[in-house]
């Protein structure tokens, strides 16, 4: 499965926030969406990455390279 084109635009912006610990309630209310919506995305999420819960989810997103970790330059 090539992850990175079966995921939408969307749903990656809602991966991210759930990886920076937002709420359901936070994403949709800074994405103008309703909170069903988000948990909608969210199982879509899980399925596709094929995971059974949100820790799996953030951990198979940067297997896949889906999320990545920001560089530290060393002073």
């Amino acid at each position: 499965m090539n992850t990175s084109t079966s995921i939408s635009e969307r749903e990656r912006q809602i991966l991210m926030l759930i990886a920076w610990e937002l709420t359901i309630n936070e994403i949709a209310n800074k994405l103008f969406i309703s909170p069903h919506t988000v948990v909608s995305h969210r199982k879509s999420l899980m399925q596709k990455l094929k995971v059974k819960n949100t820790a799996g989810m953030i951990r198979r997103a940067f297997e896949t390279k889906l999320l990545h970790l920001p560089k530290v330059h060393a002073a």
